[in-house]
């Protein structure tokens, strides 16, 4: 996990300490919003991580969703390398 994310991660580290145990354990979602908020971290850095927390704690409501909802997994849409041509193209 970069530096950036972990920073990212404390708010979520100190809810689970000291206000999940009094909110109850009543999540729609599986796994739970904090579990899924570090792993998002872990996974996806600080800043896309961020977002895809954000989305999640956003969606549980009572007209939201419910059920399994795993990070994405990363998506590798740019190659470090350029793209060899092959001799038919």
């Amino acid at each position: 996990m970069s530096p950036l994310a972990h920073i990212a991660a404390l708010p979520v580290r100190v809810y689970r300490l000291l206000l999940s145990p009094w909110v109850g354990h009543g999540c729609r979602f599986q796994p739970t919003c904090s579990v899924y908020a570090l792993e998002a971290l872990e996974k996806h850095g600080a800043i896309r991580g961020s977002w895809l927390a954000l989305r999640r704690i956003l969606r549980c409501h009572p007209w939201g969703g419910d059920g399994y909802d795993p990070v994405p997994p990363v998506s590798h849409q740019r190659d470090s390398e350029p793209r060899k041509r092959d001799a038919n193209e």
